[in-house]
């Protein structure tokens, strides 16, 4: 069984990332597991609290979750030309202490959902550097940007359209069999 940790970067409840995130853990083939976690509880990070606390326990919780998992799968949203703030701060979070040595190797897809006409290609790149010094094994076989969101999910985020289905389909077998291969 191959597991995949998927994460949403948006905190939204229709979420469009949540929606392509919850459709993405429908669609995976036969033997492959999507486990959603929630990067909603994560504080900003602090070094002092930190030092004083340790990790917080969703932190933990994501730490846990990425041990267990064969790979990543990012699901992000795209705001101003980026990638969110609040989603790189849970990455950052789960970095510390154990957690950088559980990225070392990880495959890692990106995926996004945006309303405007250019998907999250900006926000996908910007995660590159970040996976890059993760020292995480990003898969760049195929992308999978939605754009123009709005008219394929409905109003509580699900995906809707069936030809976003089959591409998102297509994208999280490609990606299942390259975690196969590593």
């Amino acid at each position: 069984m191959t597991t995949i940790l998927g994460l949403s970067g948006s905190l939204r409840r229709a979420s469009y990332n949540a929606g392509l995130l919850r459709a993405a853990s429908e669609l995976v083939p036969e033997g492959v597991t999507i486990d959603i976690g929630s990067i909603s509880d994560v504080p900003l990070y602090d070094a002092d609290e930190e030092a004083e606390a340790g990790l917080p326990d969703a932190v933990q919780q994501l730490q846990t979750q990425l041990a267990a998992a064969d790979a990543l799968l990012l699901v992000t949203p795209e705001y101003n030309n980026g990638m969110p703030g609040v989603f790189k701060n849970a990455i950052d979070w789960m970095s510390r202490g154990p957690g950088l040595e559980m990225f070392v190797g990880k495959p890692v897809a990106v995926i996004g959902a945006s309303p405007g006409g250019f998907g999250t290609i900006m926000a996908q790149d910007h995660w590159l550097p970040v996976l890059r010094t993760l020292r995480a094994r990003p898969w760049q076989d195929r992308r999978l940007m939605v754009s123009k969101a709005g008219n394929v999910f409905d109003d509580e985020g699900s995906l809707v359209d069936e030809s976003v289905r089959e591409r998102l389909a297509k994208f999280v077998a490609g990606f299942a069999k390259m975690i196969e291969t590593a």
